[in-house]
């Protein structure tokens, strides 16, 4: 009898929660913290996946987000300049690996279109027959502008709906301020995509994947960076290798900029638009420590 008392128990516990569960899903909550806790609480009773309450909470999140939050400034933007020839650029848009490119006229705040890195295959396709025949202009992609306090969740429908997936933000005063893409709108909702060169440990700073190339945190100490690598790097108030990188730069890197310090040739494999995250790591021959800061 007391075992059945004991079940029937259970059960209503269990079913309070589901009961609780289904009204904060199916009428407004009383708060949005009200709503993330109830659904904290049927992650840990094993009611959803870890993944799928990540991805709910990063929709949530994109909802109070403004695009200026996630954007690529300005000074970062990789654009190309309709007065240059494609032979002038193609390295820098094969150096990048992007997809897309604001096409200027001689200034970052003259947008005049956005030029998809496959269109220039029909200009370097054929001879010079064909390329005298060829314009950047028939093929540009108009641009899509958008206020910097644009919310992330309008902007992402709007991208859904126009099927654009890159956007120029601008300023109050209509100049460029930098740009968005729609990839940048679903890694606050998944999470950044994971590849080949991630370290998945957290205890885990620096990863040996092949003779001479590591896999680096840029949160890696220097001082853990000259034991693993043999290098000497020292520089009055910077701690991380991530410090460093940035410090050589002189600006804050996006994916796949390079910068040779030390003997050491270092990439970036993901970055976003305050701070780098993963580097790596290559030697390039003889070191020149004199081209470390404070080396």
């Amino acid at each position: 009898m007391s075992q059945n008392s004991g079940d029937n128990g259970g059960e209503g516990q269990s079913r309070s929660f589901l009961d609780r569960l289904g009204m904060a899903l199916l009428r407004e909550p009383g708060t949005r913290q009200q709503l993330v806790e109830v659904l904290r609480e049927a992650q840990a009773r094993d009611l959803m996946d870890r993944d799928a309450l990540d991805m709910i909470e990063g929709v949530l999140q994109v909802s109070e987000m403004q695009v200026r939050d996630i954007m690529v400034p300005r000074a970062q933007m990789y654009v190309v300049d309709k007065n240059s020839a494609p032979e002038e650029y193609l390295p820098r848009v094969i150096e990048t690996g992007h997809s897309r490119f604001p096409m200027i006229d001689g200034d970052k705040d003259k947008v005049v279109g956005i030029l998809l890195a496959k269109d220039l295959l029909r200009y370097f396709y054929g001879g010079k027959r064909r390329k005298s025949r060829f314009s950047l202009n028939d093929y540009l992609r108009p641009a899509v502008f958008v206020p910097e306090s644009k919310r992330l969740n309008v902007l992402l429908r709007d991208f859904r709906t126009n099927r654009n997936h890159m956007a120029i933000v601008v300023d109050e005063y209509g100049g460029v301020a930098g740009l968005v893409t729609i990839e940048d709108v679903l890694e606050q909702i998944v999470g950044e995509i994971k590849d080949e060169y991630d370290i998945d440990a957290d205890d885990v700073m620096i990863v040996e994947r092949g003779t001479g190339e590591f896999v680096v945190k840029a949160l890696t100490t220097l001082e853990e960076v000259n034991s693993r690598l043999g290098t000497a790097f020292a520089n009055d108030g910077i701690d991380t290798i991530g410090g460093l990188v940035v410090t050589t730069f002189g600006h804050l890197p996006r994916r796949g900029e390079k910068t040779d310090i030390g003997g050491l040739r270092f990439e970036v494999l993901r970055a976003d638009s305050r701070q780098v995250h993963l580097l790596k790591v290559t030697r390039v021959g003889a070191r020149r420590s004199a081209d470390a800061p404070g080396t």
